[in-house]
C-alpha cells in the first residue's frame, strides 16, 4: 500500500483516486467553492484526529480561501437548516445526559471484518436496543455488477443489551438470524415457570465469538480525538466525521488498487 507523504495526510494517492469522483462538483455551486478538495477533506480529517480548533490547522493544510470577487456572487444558500428532512439537524443535536454527563453515543453496524456498514448517533441516553431498528435500515451495500443493494444481513451478533423479545421477532421476520445471548435475569424467569417459560433461544457459541469485531471498531473510531470527545454543536457535523473515519477504515482494507 501505498505511503502519505506527510503526517498531515490521511490518504494516500491511490485512496484519493477512489473517493475523489464520489465528492460534489462545484459546477454551478453558489458560494464560495472549493480550489482543492483533497486539502479541505485532508484538513477535516487531520482536525478530527487529533481534536485541535480550526484556527490551529498546520499552515500545510491550507485553509480554505475565499473567491468573494466572483461576479454575480450571492453567499452560500445552504446550511444546515434547509437540508432534505433525512439530513436535518435532530432534536438535541445528538447530545444526551447519561451516567458520564453530557455524552453522544455513535450506534454502528459493521462486517465480519470491521468495516462499517451503518452508523446513527443519538444522544448518550438512548438504549442500543430501541436503535436497532434504524441502524440496520441505514444498511445499504452495493453489489458488484446488477441488482439492488443488500439491506438484510445474515445475522445480526450482538450483546445482552439487544435480547428481547420485540428485537427477536423483528430480525425473525426479516429473515435474520439473531445470535444474542439471553439475560441472566430473564433466564432465571423461565426456570421460575417452570414449563410454561418456554425454551431459551438458541446461541451460536462459535459464532458469537466474532462480537468482539465490533467492539474494535469502536476502539479504532476512537482514536479520534475529536471523536471520542465531542466538541461541535451539530449532530450532522459530528456523524460526518464519523463517516469519514468509516471510509479510511474501508480504503485500508481494499487496498491502493483502483
Amino acid at each position: 500500500m501505498g505511503q502519505t507523504k506527510s503526517r498531515f495526510r490521511q490518504f494516500t494517492d491511490e485512496q484519493w483516486q477512489r473517493i475523489e469522483p464520489l465528492l460534489p462538483s462545484n459546477h454551478g455551486r453558489q458560494g464560495h467553492p472549493f480550489r482543492d478538495n483533497r486539502k479541505v477533506v485532508e484538513a477535516i480529517a487531520y482536525r478530527y484526529r487529533t481534536g485541535i480548533p480550526w484556527r490551529d490547522l498546520p499552515c500545510s493544510s491550507a485553509r480554505h480561501k475565499h473567491n468573494s470577487s466572483r461576479a454575480g456572487h450571492r453567499g452560500a444558500r445552504s446550511n444546515h437548516k434547509n437540508r432534505p428532512p433525512q439530513d436535518c439537524e435532530p432534536a438535541g443535536h445528538g447530545i444526551g445526559r447519561s451516567r458520564g454527563g453530557l455524552t453522544t453515543k455513535i450506534h454502528s453496524a459493521v462486517d465480519g471484518r470491521g468495516r462499517p456498514l451503518a452508523n446513527v448517533v443519538t444522544g448518550g441516553q438512548r438504549n442500543d436496543g430501541a436503535m436497532l431498528a434504524e441502524v440496520l435500515a441505514d444498511i445499504h451495500v452495493p453489489r458488484q455488477g446488477r441488482g439492488r443493494p443488500r439491506t438484510r444481513p445474515d445475522a445480526v451478533i450482538a450483546d445482552k443489551a439487544y435480547s428481547s423479545g420485540t428485537i427477536r421477532r423483528q430480525l425473525r421476520g426479516r429473515g435474520i438470524s439473531a445470535v444474542i445471548p439471553e439475560k441472566s435475569d430473564t433466564i432465571a424467569a423461565r426456570q421460575r415457570r417452570g414449563g410454561r417459560g418456554g425454551r431459551l433461544p438458541k446461541l451460536d457459541v462459535d459464532l458469537y465469538k466474532g462480537r468482539n469485531v465490533v467492539e474494535r471498531s469502536f476502539a479504532l473510531a476512537r482514536q479520534w480525538r475529536a471523536l471520542a470527545t465531542r466538541y461541535g454543536k451539530l449532530a450532522t457535523t459530528y456523524r460526518a466525521a464519523v463517516t469519514l473515519c468509516a471510509i479510511l477504515t474501508w480504503l485500508r482494507t481494499l487496498g491502493d488498487t483502483p
